[in-house]
């Protein structure tokens, strides 16, 4: 017998699609080896081993449970209308998110396993660019997709329309271990006019290590906001302007609330009026309160343009030129660590 990682054997014996997957069926509770339950992904186990694994009738098939957490959001997208979401000015409606996705040339944003794009491929997407600061992530069968470009190695802080076979349609993102802060600056020099971006945003990324309660939750409401009007803000400074928010339906791993904002490429604006303005959408995304099995379709609270004008006075340049980087990041501030993450 040889000791063997239990996330290991998962994959070897084909009952995770990764190293990541089994990590997130450990982690849920769902792998028990001879009958007692697995509670560390490192776990040593012997490689003939009894291993149980509880299916989850939520599973479709995804590349990850992330995966989840997008169709969710599309899926409330597609379904929001007068009555299902908050309206907070003359905003874009969610509907255009979703119906953004079939035929669309997509750029992934912290990619991982593949969750995201696996979703964006389903629901019609012509092509996804799927981009990772790590390596050998993605799950073989969309490695394999003619439809996928893996793009490996790669900092989103060193996003360049250079880079990129031609501008995307939409962009997704899932990050992790970074502030989003950092990221729209870039993000902002790739985009055109008018184009969409669904962006995940998790307050533990964005309040500093010094909020972070045990075990690496943000447990304060307020933080929750504040956290996510930052990052409205961070975009308006850069062009990128709020559209909607949606909660996440599933919790992150270790029970973080996370939350997606859709923004649209527009003309830069004054990052304090977009915070005022998207307040009421962003407070009551947060006050909504998902259940675990993820099985309840949040809603969808959407933001209308500011009234103000653009940025003219602190030099902002045309929209898609290499000088409209946006505001500086205070480096002392612990929300603007580079992470281990695009």
């Amino acid at each position: 017998m040889t000791s063997v990682r239990v996330d290991a054997e998962l994959v070897r014996r084909g009952l995770a699609r990764s190293r990541a997957h089994a990590g997130e069926l450990v982690k849920a509770g769902r792998v028990s080896v001879r009958g007692l339950q697995v509670t560390k992904p490192s776990s040593a186990i012997g490689d003939d081993a009894e291993i149980d694994v509880v299916a989850d009738p939520l599973d479709e098939g995804y590349a990850s449970r992330a995966a989840l957490k997008l169709a969710g959001a599309l899926d409330a997208f597609a379904a929001s209308g007068p009555g299902d979401h908050l309206e907070v000015g003359a905003g874009a409606t969610g509907q255009q998110v979703a119906d953004a996705v079939p035929g669309a040339w997509c750029l992934d944003l912290g990619a991982s396993t593949g969750g995201f794009t696996d979703v964006l491929l389903r629901r019609g997407a012509a092509h996804v660019v799927a981009l990772d600061v790590g390596h050998d992530q993605l799950v073989p069968r969309l490695r394999d997709d003619s439809r996928v470009t893996a793009v490996e190695g790669y900092n989103v802080r060193d996003l360049d329309r250079a880079d990129l076979e031609r501008s995307p349609d939409l962009v997704v993102g899932d990050l992790s271990f970074i502030s989003l802060t950092l990221v729209l600056p870039p993000l902002a020099r790739v985009l055109g006019p008018g184009t969409p971006a669904l962006l995940m945003v998790k307050p533990q990324f964005e309040v500093g290590k010094d909020r972070l309660g045990t075990g690496g939750v943000v447990r304060d409401p307020a933080l929750h906001v504040s956290a996510v009007l930052d990052v409205v803000a961070a975009g308006a400074d850069v062009g990128l302007l709020v559209r909607a928010v949606v909660p996440s339906p599933l919790p992150g791993p270790s029970g973080n609330r996370e939350y997606f904002v859709a923004f649209e490429r527009g003309e830069p604006l004054v990052g304090e009026v977009a915070r005022e303005a998207s307040r009421p959408a962003v407070t009551a995304a947060v006050a909504w309160q998902p259940d675990d099995a993820g099985s309840v379709r949040p809603p969808v609270f959407t933001v209308g343009t500011p009234v103000a004008p653009p940025i003219a006075a602190v030099g902002a340049a045309p929209v898609g030129s290499a000088s409209s980087a946006g505001a500086a990041t205070d480096p002392t501030n612990p929300s603007s660590r580079t992470g281990g993450a695009p």
